[in-house]
């Protein structure tokens, strides 16, 4: 099975990654909390709620975002059909940064995984106990697709 370009794969990772992520939310906000001493409102808002949001946005409108998209042709070609194809790059390194730890890690890691790609994440390191709850969240997720 070629799991890149499968977007029924990709999809169903999305899918358990916001399972975990909702199941996860108070601890992230605790962690949010035990980090910068952020408030639940503040973190609520800036950090978890936008991460869920794009993930339910990415996994309503993957299939339409992985679509071919017919183009018009160049006469050179003349006469021709002419399509884009999206592809994945392949390997993504996404190295978050400290002030919104959990959004800047996570909102890219959902559109590299709806793109196809395999990603390397690397939390801010000034940001120990939200790099804990993201590797415990991506550990949990990574085992329950393995043991498939």
């Amino acid at each position: 099975m070629d799991y890149k370009n499968d977007i029924e794969y990709r999809k169903e990772t999305l899918k358990k990654l916001l399972y975990h992520i909702q199941d996860s939310e108070d601890l992230i906000i605790k962690a949010l909390y035990d980090d910068f001493k952020k408030p639940e409102f503040e973190a609520v808002l800036t950090e978890t709620h936008y991460v869920i949001s794009e993930l339910k946005e990415t996994i309503k409108k993957i299939h339409k975002w992985a679509k071919r998209k017919r183009v018009f042709p160049s006469i050179l070609n003349f006469p021709s059909v002419d399509y884009i194809y999206k592809e994945p790059y392949g390997n993504v390194l996404i190295i978050s940064p400290w002030n919104y730890p959990f959004q800047l890690a996570l909102c890219p890691l959902v559109a590299a995984v709806a793109a196809g790609n395999k990603v390397v994440l690397k939390p801010s390191e000034l940001t120990p106990h939200t790099s804990k709850i993201i590797a415990r969240i991506i550990k949990k997720l990574f085992m329950l697709i393995m043991s498939k």
